[in-house]
């Protein structure tokens, strides 16, 4: 993971964190919206705004990849690095769990 993957991506908003996350397996935009508020039992609401800017700039970046297109919606996918970086975020979170729990 380079320099400007890292100073962008570590630690991720939720949004891309969840992006990231859903993408584990094929989506497209709205199924990625309906999930989120599914995980999230409706605490977090991605606008599309929000949304497509995201997976516009995960794309470039390289961590999501455009799969093909279905009924003029665009599915993605997780990349390696995009996989590389949502475990760092795990990892990262872990971390701020295990210390809360530790209740310092």
């Amino acid at each position: 993971m380079d320099a400007h993957i890292r100073k962008v991506y570590v630690p991720m908003t939720e949004t891309g964190f969840y992006i990231l996350l859903c993408l584990q397996q094929e989506m497209h935009g709205y199924s990625i919206v309906q999930k989120v508020k599914e995980l999230t039992d409706g605490e977090i609401l991605i606008s599309p705004g929000t949304l497509y800017g995201s997976l516009s700039k995960m794309e470039k970046d390289g961590l999501i990849r455009f799969i093909r297109e279905e009924e003029k919606r665009k599915i993605y996918e997780i990349t390696s690095l995009g996989i590389e970086v949502l475990q760092k975020e795990k990892e990262r979170i872990a971390r701020l769990y295990r210390t809360m729990k530790e209740d310092l």
